[in-house]
């Protein structure tokens, strides 16, 4: 059996999970200056098995890439370099707040083109928009097939095929895809390793390639569409409600919370 087999993981520079998110006073957006970022939760999950679809000589080669600005981008790379990946690509875009899925899913298109993928691996979706767009779209424009919300990623039938376990809200659905295919990452697929200090040092020395966005798509398809009217928290929590009884509680619910 062949393992000459390239992968492409899409990684996500985003907020830190563990950060008080903060809007802006205009409703524009959040605040991101001072902030801790990090690389996508999902995004990370799916560095992971492409690693480790490697260490199991199912792939020959992991590449990541993000999309983003020069500022910060680069750390979510060499983070994924440290993890075990071997190249990374930097597509470099400043205008990152109005990066939507499409532009981004094009962007992806022409890389995967270029790198002659057999797999595509992408999380499932990012935690800052939540909108679970990219690997969808990706799939339609490459006509490559996709398996979403992955749980088991497995190679079968000598590497020709991929089998794909993933979540439903009915348990487990299995499916098999014909390769080159697209596979995005959910949460129980893998739990990441963290980078260690050793493979932190020989990631700086790892190849690193910088292109302009621009140089991959027009200056048409980077631009979406789309825009973000208006961003702001949900509404405070009301303080609770001490009960005296199962009578009193239903009650309340009944009359003043009308959920019964």
């Amino acid at each position: 059996m062949s393992t000459m087999r390239r992968i492409l993981v899409g990684v996500k520079r985003v907020i830190s999970y563990d950060v008080n998110i903060r809007v802006k006073p205009d409703q524009s957006g959040v605040i991101k200056d001072n902030v801790k970022h990090a690389i996508n939760p999902f995004c990370d999950i799916a560095v992971e098995e492409a690693i480790r679809l490697k260490e199991k000589k199912l792939a020959d080669e992991v590449v990541v890439f993000s999309v983003g600005q020069v500022k910060g981008t680069p750390d979510v790379l060499r983070n994924a370099l440290a993890k075990g990946a071997d190249r990374a690509i930097h597509v470099t875009h400043e205008d990152e707040d109005n990066l939507f899925a499409l532009s981004v899913a094009k962007i992806a298109k022409k890389l995967a083109e270029k790198e002659e993928a057999t797999m595509i691996l992408l999380g499932k979706q990012s935690i800052d928009l939540d909108q679970s767009q990219t690997p969808q779209i990706l799939s339609a424009l490459m006509q490559w097939p996709l398996a979403s919300f992955a749980s088991k990623v497995e190679f079968v039938e000598d590497g020709k095929k991929v089998e794909v376990t993933r979540e439903i809200d009915g348990g487990l659905e299995t499916i098999r895809l014909e390769t080159p295919c697209i596979v995005s990452a959910d949460l129980r697929l893998n739990e990441p390793r963290f980078a260690k200090l050793p493979m932190i040092m020989k990631a700086k020395k790892k190849p690193f390639e910088t292109v302009d966005a621009k140089d991959l798509v027009s200056e048409e398809d980077l631009q979406s569409g789309l825009k973000i009217v208006k961003i702001s928290e949900p509404p405070k929590r009301s303080a609770g409600v001490m009960v005296e009884s199962v009578e009193e509680l239903y009650e309340k619910l009944k009359s003043e919370a009308k959920v019964l």
